[in-house]
């Protein structure tokens, strides 16, 4: 089974960077999109960034496009997030997460494999 663990995540004030890093291990795949989601109390899980296995294709939340940038080392079985810009609604658990398919999709459903959440908190 696959294996994904976050890291990075912190407190950082509002306009504040963070790096978030998600480390795969066991089984992978020669064609997978990975993805990073998050989730704040009392709401629902949504995407935030995702990427294909190429690389050469991306997507990006509303919310985020501009500020975030996601990206992917095949070869380390990496994918990471830098966050700009923060804002106190950027405040969530973040999940990294991949699929067996090169395909990119916005609902958490089509995700199959999930890390264990890192908490990123931005203060005003």
């Amino acid at each position: 089974q696959v294996r994904l663990v976050e890291s990075g995540g912190g407190l950082v004030q509002a306009g504040g960077s963070l790096r978030l890093s998600c480390a795969a291990s066991g089984r992978t795949f020669s064609n997978y999109a990975m993805g990073w989601f998050r989730q704040a109390p009392g709401k629902e899980r949504e995407i935030v960034a995702a990427i294909r296995w190429s690389g050469g294709s991306t997507y990006y939340a509303d919310s985020v496009k501009g500020r975030f940038t996601i990206s992917r080392d095949n070869a380390k079985n990496t994918v990471s997030l830098q966050m700009n810009s923060l804002k106190p609604e950027d405040t969530a658990v973040y999940y990294c997460t991949a699929r067996d398919s090169s395909t990119i999709h916005t609902i958490a459903t089509n995700w199959r494999y999930w890390g264990q959440g890192t908490q990123v908190t931005v203060s005003s």
